[in-house]
């Protein structure tokens, strides 16, 4: 009943429901758009809806609100948090950056409105090596707030960027020691990680990428099976893509899960996603002066992720 009540909610209010792969399958299976960071944002800065509701995290709820002051930006839960936006203090931050005079600020998307309002570019996984390579070599660049992600691109760039020291909660807990276990079990099994991963992990990993380069990979390979290491609801769109193949979840150090979650992602349910369209509750607000500096790096982000066709 709830999946036909959200279909006619959202047909009668003209709303969009834009939902990340880390969400459960039956939010992605209902959402009109399912995509990474970079696509989410994508679609929420051309949507023509009157209403975006962001099935993910409260920065991503943000960035659509940034993109489109105008519409009404729902999410199912403000409680769903992001722990690498959180590692970000906007406060500290901005110490770090007035230490540094002189420095292009590259800040990842997972960080709040009030990050983004003091950064010259943002980026995600997926574009973040084309466009650190698109300042010059001796350009002085911070990036933050992911140090995981940070150093995988200095390590393919030849940078030396200056990190800041935040991380991801379900990226840090992936074990190597377990990862490696699986390889055994499963030898023709391709690692692939998202970059948000620790070195050690990295390294002895098939294929690094993004969310959407993952789902790409794994597509176009001619492997059958896969060790994935990041958040596991991206599997539901892999397997929906390739139902002939098999996905291992990488597991986190906790040896008592299988599997590695985001405990925010999953805090959206299709209840709450019901009761969101209804009473049109929670909306996202963003302080205009922070929208109107923020909205600043995320468009040349867009700009250039669209000439470089990405």
């Amino acid at each position: 009943m709830e999946k036909e009540e959200i279909d006619r909610l959202r047909r009668e209010k003209n709303a969009i429901i834009l939902a990340h792969y880390y969400q459960t399958g039956d939010i992605q299976d209902i959402a009109d758009f399912v995509g990474d960071s970079l696509a989410l944002a994508q679609w929420a800065a051309k949507t023509t809806a009157d209403i975006i509701v962001l099935c993910g995290v409260h920065f991503m709820g943000e960035t659509a609100k940034i993109l489109s002051p105008d519409k009404k930006v729902l999410v199912p839960d403000l409680n769903a948090g992001c722990s690498l936006a959180d590692s970000c203090p906007a406060d500290k931050f901005a110490e770090f950056v007035d230490q540094h005079p002189g420095y292009t600020v590259i800040s990842y998307v997972n960080t709040t409105a009030a990050v983004k309002a003091m950064t010259d570019i943002v980026v995600t996984s997926t574009n973040a090596k084309l466009i650190v390579d698109s300042f010059p070599k001796e350009a002085n660049l911070i990036f933050g707030p992911d140090r995981n992600l940070g150093n995988y691109i200095n390590s393919i760039t030849g940078r030396n960027m200056l990190l800041w020291e935040g991380a991801c909660h379900v990226h840090e807990q992936f074990s190597l020691e377990k990862i490696l276990e699986l390889k055994a079990h499963y030898p023709e099994a391709e690692i692939v990680t998202h970059p948000e991963c620790k070195q050690p992990i990295i390294k002895v990993s098939d294929f690094v990428g993004s969310t959407a380069a993952l789902i790409k990979h794994t597509a176009q390979s001619d492997k059958k099976q896969f060790i994935v290491a990041t958040e596991s609801g991206v599997i539901h769109e892999m397997k929906k893509k390739n139902p002939g193949k098999e996905f291992i979840p990488a597991p986190p150090n906790d040896s008592t899960c299988a599997c590695n979650e985001c405990n925010f992602m999953r805090l959206n349910t299709m209840e709450k996603l019901y009761n969101c369209l209804k009473y049109e509750q929670p909306e996202i607000k963003i302080d205009k002066e922070i929208q109107e500096k923020a909205v600043l790096p995320i468009r040349r982000m867009l700009e250039i992720s669209e000439r470089l066709g990405l």
